[in-house]
Order: structure tokens, then C-alpha cells, then sequence
């Protein structure tokens, strides 16, 4: 399964990204600027996001005779702030930063969210880990504990763990000691290494990315609950484009943006897999594929659905 997010960028580091993206393309008001700006925020740290997005990249400028400049962020606030200036033309989004982006009126549209494998559906779980040998083996006996999240804007870190804890009858934030680790492999790796009793993370975080780098061994960590599926993470284009350009681009995102293509087409070789965690490419959505994000809103009271 392919998941998403880490944290909202603060108010005034969200300024600052929209001030570096302010030199690039055209203004905000002309429909198609000639550089065209794709923005991602890394799963885990990262110092090659675009090396992940390059054969993607270089496929869009081919579909569109567009310059395709990327952006990594630090967090997606800065990503919401561009679309919503028009300063960003193409966004990776969370699935919760994306419902957030539309709350806060920002004009795009979802055009496809990344699946692991070809015929795959778009979605993920949260799993609710301890390590290995912990006492805890439920949500409920997470209460009075210091527990790791990832971020308050987090959908797999932090939104569906909380709608999982109320449903235990603990509060998210006065019924245990929240720690907010900033990113799904440190929230595991602080449960690996004792300083959190129990946290939160994506499955594949847990099952196998971390195994794969080997920071984590099979066996250290314990699953002890995992969430329903989460709608897959969307890519949004804005819709002060063109409907020629918004077309192009969400027929290159439908058809061509996955490894099959890619690799067919020269854009790069092997196993070709698509952004940093690894997608084959993407998959069909639209805007009501992720309203369950919104019911799961609705469940939990949480703020962070409606603020930045």
C-alpha cells in the first residue's frame, strides 16, 4: 500500500517557500506560466525527493512542452499556501493536507493517487504499535502513556489513530502523553527504542521500509491495532490552468505516470518505481474518493481539518 504525509509547516516558514516560489513561472494570474511548479513533501527524511519524481518530471514536460521545476517542502502547509496563490501548479499531497487545501478554497482537483503494484486500489492503514514485549496490547491500555504521533495534521499518524483511541474511550490529547516524532520512521523508532511506550505509523513504515533500511528488525516492534483503509494520497492540479493543459496533465498523471510507461517510454530503467515510496504509479480518484477522510473529521472534532 502506498501512504503518505508528515507535518504542517508553521505559518512563517510557509511564507518563506511561497516567497522562493515567487520567481518561478509567470504570476498567479496567467493560466499557464511557462515553468510549471511540482511540489512533494518527503515520507521520511529525504536529500533525493526529486531523484524519486525525476522519470515523472521529465515524462510531464515531454506531455505538456512545459518546464517542470520541483519543489520539496518541508511540510505541506507551504504546498496548501502555493496552491492557493497559484505559485504551485502540480501538488503530492496527504489525504487529510489535500482535504485541508480544499477547506481552506483552494481551486484544484484530484487526478490520481499513487498505488504499490499495477490494478491496485489507492489506500492505506495506520497500524498502533509497542515494542516488542510491552505489557500494552490495546488501544485502551495506551491511556496515561506517552505515545508517539507524527504530526496533529497527519492522516495515517495522527487523525485515524485519535477516531481509534475515542472509540477505545481515550482522548488523543488528555488521555495520554502525546509526543508528535514529525515523521513516520522516527514515531517507530521511538517505540523501537523505548522512549515512547506505544505510537503510531503507517503499515508499510512498519512492515517493511524501515526492515528494508535496517533500522528496524523484524520482531521489534509489535502491531497491536490497525485502522480501516485510508483513501490513497492525491495528486492535485490546479484548476487556473487551462482545460487544454488540466486535460494533458490529467491523462499523463491516468495513463503514463506509472512505472510500465515510464520505463517503456526511456524515462528510466529496472525496477522504475514512482516518488519516495516506491508507487507503481497512479490510479483514477476524484474528490468524493476521500470523504471518508472527512467523515473521520466529523468523528473526532479535530481542528486540524479545517486549520492550518
Amino acid at each position: 500500500m502506498i501512504r503518505p504525509l508528515r507535518r504542517l509547516l508553521p505559518v512563517v516558514a510557509a511564507a518563506a517557500l511561497t516567497l522562493t516560489l515567487a520567481g518561478c513561472g509567470e504570476s498567479a494570474g496567467s493560466a499557464d506560466p511557462d515553468t510549471l511548479v511540482f511540489a512533494a513533501v518527503p515520507s521520511e527524511e529525504s536529500a533525493s525527493l526529486q531523484q524519486d519524481y525525476e522519470p515523472i518530471l521529465d515524462m510531464l514536460a515531454r506531455e505538456t512542452g512545459k518546464k517542470i521545476e520541483f519543489r520539496q517542502a518541508t511540510d505541506y502547509a507551504a504546498v496548501i499556501e502555493g496552491q492557493l496563490s497559484g505559485q504551485i501548479q502540480i501538488a503530492q499531497y496527504g489525504p487529510l493536507s489535500y482535504v485541508l487545501a480544499k477547506t481552506k478554497g483552494a481551486e484544484i482537483t484530484a487526478v490520481g493517487a499513487q498505488v504499490a503494484e499495477k490494478g491496485g486500489q489507492p489506500g492505506y492503514r495506520s497500524y498502533g504499535i509497542v515494542e516488542a514485549g510491552s505489557p500494552i496490547t490495546s488501544l485502551a491500555q495506551m491511556a496515561g502513556k506517552k505515545v508517539c504521533f507524527v504530526d496533529p495534521n497527519s492522516t495515517s499518524g495522527y487523525l485515524y489513530p485519535s477516531a481509534g483511541l475515542i472509540d477505545a474511550g481515550v482522548d488523543a490529547t488528555s488521555g495520554l502523553q502525546p509526543v508528535f516524532a514529525g515523521g513516520h520512521d522516527s514515531s517507530v523508532l521511538e517505540v523501537k527504542d523505548g522512549r515512547c511506550d506505544a505510537g503510531f505509523a503507517y503499515d508499510t513504515m512498519v512492515d517493511g521500509q524501515l526492515i528494508a533500511k535496517g533500522q528496524l528488525a523484524p520482531g521489534e516492534v509489535t502491531t497491536i491495532w490497525k485502522s480501516d483503509v485510508i483513501p490513497g494520497s492525491p495528486v492535485a492540479i490546479s484548476n487556473a490552468l487551462s482545460p487544454e493543459l488540466r486535460t494533458r496533465l490529467t491523462t499523463a498523471f491516468q495513463q503514463k505516470a506509472n512505472a510500465d510507461h515510464l520505463r517503456a517510454d526511456g524515462f528510466c530503467q529496472g525496477e522504475c518505481r514512482v516518488g519516495d515510496e516506491g508507487a507503481w504509479g497512479y490510479a483514477t480518484v476524484d474528490d468524493a474518493f476521500y470523504d471518508p477522510i472527512r467523515k473521520v473529521c466529523e468523528t473526532t472534532g479535530n481542528e486540524n481539518c479545517t486549520k492550518a
